[in-house]
């Protein structure tokens, strides 16, 4: 069942504003300027992307507790545009702004405002913000702070892919180094991230991979992140992994974010009383799970979704500092780089939009 964010938050709210003559108010001491923003909207939800469209919108008045951002860039993920066609389980009302992951710069903040100051690089707490907008007036628990030492394509999507690869190498199996984990989508965006934070913590990885015309390119790609053992479905079906497993231990931890025989690869390769993970189902096919894997090999089957992660620990930002903290260290030092993505200007939003919805892209950021 679909689940609907609530009505009324700030980062919406200047859609309800629309039609209306808001040139200026009166305050205390005369006329309010009314600040303005382009945004990406979406008025219905539908499978054409073109009813997402560039409209100017009023943003809503500063309030003692609230922050107006400027949004520097902000990626089009698949999930963003499941959004917009109503396939996905949390959907704003409409009308919305498009787009949940991004940073941006603190532009004001009112009086009661303490966590984050002008100049502060921020990215949102949760899903539903609206990121697809120049501009953006908030709640200061929305937001949470970003070192200004990372780039600002590393800062637009570190909160979504980057963590959910800390967040699964950390939370399911006690991996230490020489472990070994296994994966399938390895080249998507939280492919590359398990690849590289991996590393860093001396863990080996098995990567599966799709065939694909530049099947090399992307093999070199992905070892030069780091990965130790990269095949393609095809190859493990018909070889197998045990000239792997005479090198490397068998895993503990499988990654899964494709499904079907896909994911039936990862979960079939693990050793006894892994875990298998599931956080995505791109092949939009069932996991076939054989009951022997459960009964004699004692595998746990569990799923992770990094928004639900999020509002769990809503009340307790130290979890999400703590995380954030980490993954922004990995940047620094090097260990962890920015997916390679294509840089967009954002008034060629429907160029980005449109290549999302093709297989084998890579991710495309608007710049703001």
């Amino acid at each position: 069942m679909m689940r609907r964010l609530a009505v009324g938050r700030l980062t919406q709210a200047g859609l309800s504003l629309l039609g209306q003559n808001v040139s200026g108010q009166w305050g205390c001491g005369g006329r309010r300027m009314v600040h303005h923003c382009s945004a990406l909207v979406y008025r219905e939800h539908t499978a054409n992307i073109a009813a997402v469209r560039l409209e100017q919108l009023p943003l809503p008045a500063l309030s003692r507790r609230s922050v107006r951002v400027r949004m520097l860039a902000a990626p089009v993920n698949p999930a963003d545009l499941n959004m917009v066609q109503g396939m996905y389980p949390i959907l704003c009302p409409l009308p919305a702004v498009g787009g949940n992951e991004g940073v941006g710069e603190v532009l004001e903040v009112g009086d009661d405002v303490h966590t984050v100051r002008p100049g502060d690089w921020v990215v949102p707490v949760d899903t539903g913000f609206g990121t697809w907008r120049t501009e953006a007036v908030c709640e200061e628990d929305d937001l949470i702070t970003v070192p200004k030492d990372i780039s600002v394509l590393g800062a637009a999507t570190i909160a979504v892919n980057p963590c959910t690869a800390f967040r699964m190498l950390h939370d399911f199996q006690a991996l230490r180094p020489g472990c070994t984990v296994i994966q399938n989508g390895a080249n998507s965006a939280v492919g590359q991230a398990v690849i590289q934070i991996a590393a860093a913590m001396g863990i080996r990885t098995i990567n599966i991979i799709r065939d694909r015309p530049n099947r090399a390119a992307v093999v070199k790609e992905l070892q030069t992140l780091g990965a130790d053992y990269v095949l393609t479905e095809e190859e493990v079906m018909s070889s197998g992994l045990q000239h792997v497993f005479q090198e490397a231990p068998k895993p503990k931890l499988g990654l899964n974010c494709v499904g079907g025989v896909s994911g039936g690869l990862v979960l079939s390769s693990l050793d006894y009383a892994g875990t298998l993970v599931t956080y995505g189902g791109m092949a939009k096919k069932p996991l076939h799970i054989p009951a022997k894997f459960l009964i004699f090999k004692n595998i746990t089957l569990q799923g992770f979704w990094m928004t639900q992660w999020k509002r769990n620990h809503r009340q307790d930002k130290s979890r999400l500092r703590s995380m954030l903290d980490a993954v922004c260290g990995l940047v620094r030092s090097g260990h962890l780089t920015p997916p390679n993505c294509v840089r967009t200007p954002f008034p060629q939003y429907s160029h980005a939009l449109h290549a999302t919805l093709q297989p084998l892209q890579r991710k495309h950021v608007l710049l703001m």
